[in-house]
């Protein structure tokens, strides 16, 4: 849910995250885990993590799984 504490945050229709967001979000969203997500990218485990927080940051919800529902409704994925 978006935080109406932080009304920088209570529309994200300016929210877009890059390609490799995206990929991270769209693995999410197919239950992949955040390691087999780091090590399809590439990335360390704490590399996603921190992309998601600070995805979750950036609309101003609490987890990587409403950074996920946000996402599908927006049709981002």
């Amino acid at each position: 849910m978006i935080d109406a504490r932080r009304p920088e945050h209570t529309e994200a229709g300016g929210f877009q995250p890059d390609d490799v967001d995206l990929a991270i979000l769209r693995q999410l969203s197919q239950g992949v885990t955040t390691d087999v997500i780091a090590r399809r990218a590439g990335f360390s485990e704490r590399t996603v993590r921190r992309r998601l927080r600070a995805l979750a940051d950036e609309l101003g919800v609490d987890s990587s799984i409403e950074v996920v529902v946000h996402a599908v409704r927006s049709g981002l994925i």
